[in-house]
């Protein structure tokens, strides 16, 4: 139903090298992190009822408005755009701040009625509701070891 690709591929070599130096692993270690949630796309939950898939997106910050949801060849593309610009004026000094970010996530749909797709947003969750065609029994047998 759902394809799973890892995100990110490190070499053991680089591990290594990265942890003989306690500076360079301070340095390097806090940038990975601040660049990896700057390219990172929401976090998301999939769930399966003997009905539905289920799909909970954490979207924090993002207003029901910012998002949408496309079906397009048994893809579901959940993607969202959230602007924000704060300006703030005091006595000697001036704090502008802008941020911006589009996040897209794409999910592969299999046995899956796209007609009756609903999605819901509250308190920063968006769950998409993806109930299926047909239920699909649990197959269950037992192997013999030789």
């Amino acid at each position: 139903m759902f394809d799973l690709v890892p995100f990110r591929n490190r070499s053991r070599r680089d591990v290594v090298e990265r942890d003989e130096d306690p500076f360079n692993s301070l340095v390097s270690g806090f940038f990975d992190d601040v660049m990896d949630f700057a390219g990172r796309s929401f976090r998301a939950d999939i769930k399966e009822s003997d009905e539905e898939y289920t799909i909970e997106a954490e979207m924090p910050g993002m207003k029901k408005e910012d998002i949408q949801l496309e079906i397009n060849d048994d893809y579901l593309t959940i993607s969202a755009e959230h602007q924000e610009e704060k300006e703030e004026k005091k006595e000697n000094y001036i704090r502008r701040e802008r941020r911006q970010g589009k996040y897209t996530r794409s999910f592969y749909l299999e046995n899956v009625n796209q007609d009756d797709i609903k999605a819901e947003y509250d308190e920063g969750v968006l769950k998409v509701h993806l109930p299926k065609e047909e239920k699909t029994p649990v197959k269950k047998r037992t192997i013999d070891i030789e």
